[in-house]
């Protein structure tokens, strides 16, 4: 085969801040690429939406500034979506969106969560789904449209999550995968069903959710409609995508037993590959989730997440630096000592992280002095972010009653800052291996596309085909022990220390409308 005719595959990846089309060749290399920002509103205070056809128009426009780079588009083989999970288009029998698609991060189906766990039990509940009760999973939010927007919602036929909503508009079939639909808190996790229980307890139909699919299987080609708005041919395959942190783990081979995937972005999961869903209600109560990768064979996994982890750097730069370049800020955090003169940064700037979920947490910086510079503070981000991290992937580990991990391997687009990766790993006390992946979910999507379009036989022949590089980061023995010290004695018992207070802020100055 040439060059000229070699098969490409597109990933895109639709993301809580941006959304990026990325074209490979079949042995993982990137030959064009498109980003633009995720349009995103803000209506009131702690709600965030997403309107659907901005969200098609924005993958759509990205697709065809991508494909446009190529001598010839027609070489497209297959494309797959992966995107954020919890966020869902409800939309009519003819495919019209009849409401807008609720961030994952929105806090306002409080009500719903708690009607569900009153119905059905918060044990049985993550017996069930394998999930600990938040407002962010989608059947709380479904039944906030259906008791909020109750005309509009009353046409509703399916609820799609954004990766499926994105391949039906390309395809006009409607599919979802177990990775999104383990996101809804209405998958039966062990017999990968819906579930008639969880379902039937708050009166909703379960042909209201789209039918299962595994990862990589093909839900159909691209249709007339989707070619002219995205520039692809006809022929392409058009596969079931999934759950951005669980496509991105399976590029990088780190969806498996014995294996810690730390996936890194605007928020950042701790993932640990099991055979069998685990029983342990403690999981639940401690705020773990529980899910499935389904590709060739299931994988269940057990996940706890930072929901601000790059967007608590984000945040620092934006609203305390000034907006400087993060280049400057990173080099001023190097020049910082170990332990950034004492300032510990707490990164809870939306919802608390496993093992203490709260729902009313806060971020804060603690061990303020007139000695600390903007260094020590962005030091003192970096150092939250990653001691929350071990915190929730340690705790994780010793519920789920295993052995700890063979290997820690880490994805996504803080890798790319050398400096977290360093204090993640002296943070950890152990050596991590950084898989440089061009963009790991879009790397992901693609792979699964592959499947769909028979470019590559099997899941094992694409990883192997389409892996990135690999590199190794040992810790620093005495940064090590002085984190060691830091995490048991100031950074685990410092969410717990302020949770009277920031409980006491949400109730005199509360921001739920």
């Amino acid at each position: 085969m040439t060059k000229a005719d070699e098969p490409l595959l597109v990933g895109v990846d639709a993301g809580t801040s941006n959304t990026k089309a990325v074209v490979f060749t079949a042995e993982g290399r990137v030959v064009a690429q498109a980003s633009a920002p995720t349009p995103i509103d803000y209506p009131r205070p702690e709600w965030a939406e997403y309107e659907a056809e901005s969200l098609w128009t924005t993958a759509a426009d990205a697709i065809r500034t991508a494909s446009a780079q190529l001598d010839d588009p027609g070489r497209i083989q297959g494309i797959a979506f992966a995107s954020m999970g919890e966020t869902a288009v409800p939309v009519a029998r003819d495919g019209s969106p009849t409401g807008p698609a609720i961030a994952w991060f929105d806090k306002r189906a409080r009500a719903e969560v708690a009607d569900i766990v009153e119905r059905v039990g918060q044990d049985r509940l993550f017996a069930i789904s394998g999930l600990a009760p938040e407002p962010i999973f989608g059947l709380c939010k479904l039944l906030w449209h259906q008791r909020h927007r109750a005309e509009a919602f009353s046409a509703t036929t399916k609820w799609l999550n954004t990766a499926d909503y994105l391949a039906f508009r390309l395809s006009g079939e409607m599919a979802t995968d177990y990775s999104l639909a383990c996101r809804t808190f209405a998958l039966d996790l062990a017999n990968l069903t819906w579930s008639e229980e969880i379902l039937g307890a708050v009166d909703v139909a379960p042909d209201l959710m789209a039918p299962l699919v595994q990862s990589g299987a093909a839900v159909g080609r691209v249709s007339e409609a989707g070619a002219a708005a995205t520039g692809l041919p006809r022929h392409c395959v058009v596969a079931a995508g999934g759950h951005d942190h669980v496509i991105g783990a399976v590029a990088a081979d780190a969806m498996r037993q014995g294996v810690l995937l730390q996936s890194t972005g605007t928020t950042e999961a701790s993932v640990m590959g099991t055979d069998r869903p685990s029983l342990n209600p403690a999981l639940g109560r401690a705020g773990y989730v529980q899910g499935i990768c389904y590709v060739e064979t299931p994988v269940w996994f057990t996940m706890g997440g930072l929901f601000t982890a790059g967007a608590s750097i984000d945040w620092f730069r934006q609203n305390v630096a000034g907006g400087a370049a993060y280049e400057t800020l990173i080099d001023e955090a190097t020049a910082a000592p170990p332990g950034s003169q004492g300032a510990v940064f707490l990164p809870h700037l939306r919802l608390g992280t496993a093992p203490r979920p709260n729902a009313h947490a806060k971020g804060a910086f603690l061990g303020l002095s007139t000695d600390i510079t903007r260094g020590d503070l962005f030091r003192a981000v970096l150092e939250g972010i990653a001691a929350d991290s071990r915190h929730c992937s340690d705790a994780m580990i010793e519920l789920l009653g295993t052995a700890p991990p063979d290997a820690i391997r880490v994805i996504g687009g803080i890798t790319k800052n050398t400096l977290y990766m360093t204090i993640k790993a002296a943070m950890h006390g152990r050596q991590i291996t950084v898989v440089d992946l061009p963009d790991s979910v879009a790397a992901g999507a693609a792979l699964l596309a592959s499947l769909a379009a028979g470019v590559h036989p099997t899941q094992a022949a694409a990883t192997a085909a389409m892996r990135g590089s690999e590199r190794e980061i040992a810790p620093d023995q005495a940064t090590t022990a002085q984190y060691e010290a830091l995490y048991q004695t100031v950074h685990k018992p410092a969410a717990p220390s302020v949770r009277s207070v920031h409980d006491a802020i949400n109730a005199v100055v509360p921001t739920e409308r």
